[in-house]
Parts: C-alpha cells; structure tokens; sequence
C-alpha cells in the first residue's frame, strides 16, 4: 500500500460523505468526527454510498436504505458478515490522503 493525495482539505463538508476514483476503485471519504475512508460501492446494487445520509458513524445508502460503519465497513443489517474495504487516511497541509 502507498500513500496517495486523493483531495483538497475542503473537499469534503463536514457531516458530509464524497466519492473519489482512486487508481480505479471509488472510494467514498466521509467527514464525521475526522475523515473516513471505505469502498463507495454499496453490496446490495452497486449504488454510492458518498451521498447517503450519515447518523453518527452509520451512513445509510440512497438507493435501498443499507447501512455501513463508516469505520469498519461493516454492513449493519440484513446479511452478517458482510464488510467493506476501509482505507487509512492522513489529513496533511495539502490534502487528504489514503493509503491505497
């Protein structure tokens, strides 16, 4: 894995989720409580999870209403077991980045 700038400092809103294609995969980066970084691509439909709404560390994908940790990538209903792929990420003077 290396570190990779991925976004500007502002780029994501605070209470807010965005998703970016990095080296072909889209990853979603949320800013709740420090940034948060996990596979955009939600298992059910393959819908984005960047736009969904956010209650505390669980965002709720648009499409179907599925549920993630945003700091484990744990699927929080329906089928257990189910995770997706988080990534580290380190805020620096200028950027965000992942360690892809």
């Amino acid at each position: 894995m290396a570190w990779k700038k991925v976004a500007e400092k502002d780029a994501v809103a605070p209470g807010k989720g965005r998703e970016f294609m990095v080296d072909g995969k889209r990853i979603a980066i949320f800013n709740q409580d420090g940034f948060h970084a996990l596979d955009s691509v939600c298992v059910h439909q393959d819908g984005s999870l960047a736009p969904g709404k956010l209650d505390g560390d669980i965002v709720e994908c648009p499409l179907h209403f599925w549920h993630y940790n945003i700091k484990t990538g744990e699927l929080q209903d329906y089928i257990k077991g189910v995770k997706l792929q988080t990534y580290n990420v380190e805020v620096k003077k200028d950027g965000i980045y992942l360690d892809v």
